[in-house]
């Protein structure tokens, strides 16, 4: 790893893409710290430090949230807008269908359809958002329906930035773009959640066995945190291997040259972890927002995490999440037409129905693991926040894990690519 490293900076040219990778995340970190005119921050600091929902909203937001500013939506409308249309583009819509089976013109009409989506999304976010923070809290100096169109033009236009941001990155730097956006994001609040999970847990004013304890606490805090990264980067790079082999290639007996189709046994990646966070966390959102009456605490209380009852549900929805998109992500009756058209079958198994069987079943069955693990991930801190004395708070959710070690990876395995090639390039000019 370390030879890796002087390698790549010894590289010209991506040396310059990693320090422009920094460069654009250091503009996108100094825009979050630009609050939007006309706020009232002791009364949003207030609000969000009293409603979890919202404290976590602003922890996966990298702390934009708390000062209200340009960039406090982030790409969340882009990334909303993406799923959308890719649900649509699964013959729900036929145009959508047959852009995205027209190659690559196809997938660039797509994206610019959901650039279009995403700043919809961001304007009525941000207007619903505003009105709704300054309702619960009054967070405006001075509320007026112009003052709601100012503020929702800034967001949306914050969010436009973002997503220029991301295409920057992907074009000039290393990963993906809005990949790295998000991941900068939470990345930049884990010094203060640490700090804040150390002062809670390590009360240095109680005695000496009191602080011993905390500090025990802390450790097994960080020790979690291991465990969890390790058990993220093992799944995300397991698969399973199915034999295959050519027909063309006759000296696969004895189970010489034979080549395999991994399916992953995480295929949705952190996907159905956003989707059940959505569900569940969007009705105690709007909710939150009003005045409080029986129906809404008895709703909020079934939704709430840190609850047995809607710990289970948010752990059914994930599982279930998971195989939904799964099944969108791997298509079995496609991958059977690949192998047929590449001259390949599945060793002991026919071409055709017989082979979109097999692979369904398989996927079925990795799938099953994959969504149990997905669930655990997402579930851990809160039911460590159930069974110990450490709070909720100064846990971050699975759904964040996920996301910065998937994004590392992918990066990691982008910078060996492109070193790999250079590496190549350079041998054939000599």
């Amino acid at each position: 790893m370390l030879r890796n490293l002087g390698l790549m900076f010894k590289n010209k040219e991506i040396r310059n893409r990693i320090l422009f990778t920094l460069a654009i995340l250091f503009v996108y970190r100094l825009g979050a710290a630009i609050p939007v005119p006309g706020i009232n921050k002791e009364a949003l600091l207030a609000g969000v430090e009293s409603n979890n929902i919202i404290n976590l909203m602003n922890l996966l937001g990298g702390g934009a949230l708390d000062q209200f500013s340009v960039l406090a939506l982030g790409v969340g409308p882009y990334i909303t807008a993406s799923i959308i249309i890719e649900l649509l583009a699964m013959d729900v819509i036929p145009a959508l269908a047959d852009l995205k089976e027209n190659g690559q013109e196809g997938r660039k009409k797509m994206d610019r359809i959901t650039r279009y989506l995403g700043l919809v999304l961001a304007f009525l976010q941000s207007y619903t958002m505003t009105y709704a923070f300054n309702a619960r809290y009054g967070i405006l100096e001075n509320p007026s329906v112009s003052t709601y169109l100012f503020i929702s033009m800034v967001l949306t236009a914050g969010t436009s930035f973002l997503i220029w941001l991301g295409d920057q990155i992907s074009d000039k730097g290393i990963g993906n773009g809005i990949s790295m956006i998000i991941f900068s994001g939470i990345v930049a609040n884990l010094p203060f959640q640490f700090r804040q999970a150390y002062r809670t847990l390590v009360d240095t004013s109680a005695g000496t066995s009191s602080t011993f304890s905390g500090v025990v606490q802390f450790a097994m805090l960080i020790a979690l945190y291991i465990v969890l990264i390790v058990m993220i980067i093992f799944m995300n790079e397991a698969v399973r291997k199915i034999p295959i082999q050519y027909t063309s290639n006759t000296r696969a007996i004895g189970g010489q040259n034979i080549n395999y189709l991994p399916l992953k046994i995480n295929s949705a990646s952190v996907i159905p972890v956003i989707f059940a966070s959505a569900v569940m966390v969007a009705p105690v959102t709007i909710m939150s927002f009003f005045k409080s009456t029986p129906v809404t605490e008895t709703i909020t209380n079934i939704l709430d995490f840190t609850k047995p009852l809607g710990l289970v549900i948010y752990v059914i929805l994930v599982i279930l999440f998971t195989f939904f998109y799964t099944n969108l992500q791997v298509d079995p009756k496609e991958l059977a037409n690949n192998l047929n058209k590449q001259g390949t079958y599945i060793l002991g198994i026919r071409p055709g129905s017989e082979t979109v069987s097999y692979i369904h079943k398989v996927l079925n069955r990795i799938t099953v693991l994959g969504a149990l693990w997905l669930a655990l991930i997402a579930a851990l801190p809160y039911l460590l926040g159930m069974t110990t004395n450490i709070p909720s708070s100064v846990t971050m959710g699975g759904t964040g894990i996920i996301i910065v070690v998937g994004v590392a990876l992918e990066t990691v395995k982008d910078l060996e690519s492109q070193l790999t090639q250079k590496t190549y390039h350079g041998y054939f000019r000599r």
